[in-house]
């Protein structure tokens, strides 16, 4: 008989047993590679997700801030065809004011006008318009240049504003009109 068999020719116990030892662990093998590789493609498929979710958000601000700007734009480009209407209450203004006495329609004038400016201040209209500030080419615009009598300014300064000058929420819409001295 051999020796690894019983009485009857069976396999003895101890090597059953280490049979059944040796098939349970190469089955635990199996089941921790099919679990390592399900965790694996689970981690990769949330790291997918993350990604997707985080690029919809990055385009939906995106998106939200384009809306914006495009709104801006449009707003800015109706109050940039408003200032020509601003030009012609400021002559009027400048004209009635010289006036010893201001009429009833005057005054209506006068008030249209500063109504439409307050109304356009609020929406962020910015009136570039201030004589003794220093000259700066972004948002003035010299028509007329004077020298300084005197030799004491470092830097030119705005003499007269001739046209006022307008900004729409930081950017200009037309630079002020000035006569710098200096």
């Amino acid at each position: 008989m051999n020796e690894g068999s019983g009485e009857n020719g069976s396999p003895e116990p101890d090597v059953v047993a280490e049979a059944e030892e040796i098939l349970a662990e190469a089955e635990v093998e199996e089941d921790l590679d099919e679990l390592s590789v399900l965790t694996r493609e689970r981690n990769e498929l949330r790291e997918l997700a993350q990604r997707l979710q985080a690029d919809f958000e990055n385009f939906r601000k995106r998106s939200a801030r384009q809306a914006e700007d495009n709104a801006a734009r449009q707003a800015g480009s109706i109050v940039e065809a408003l200032l020509p209407v601003l030009d012609a209450l400021d002559l009027a203004q400048a004209h009635l004011l010289e006036a010893e006495e201001v009429s009833a329609d005057g005054q209506v004038v006068l008030q249209t006008r500063s109504l439409l400016l307050d109304t356009l201040v609020k929406q962020g209209l910015e009136v570039i318009a201030e004589p003794g500030a220093v000259f700066d080419p972004t948002v003035h615009e010299a028509v007329v240049h004077v020298a300084d009598e005197e030799g004491v300014l470092e830097a030119p300064i705005v003499d007269e504003v001739m046209r006022a000058g307008y900004g729409w929420r930081g950017q200009v819409l037309r630079p002020a009109m000035v006569r710098v001295k200096g």
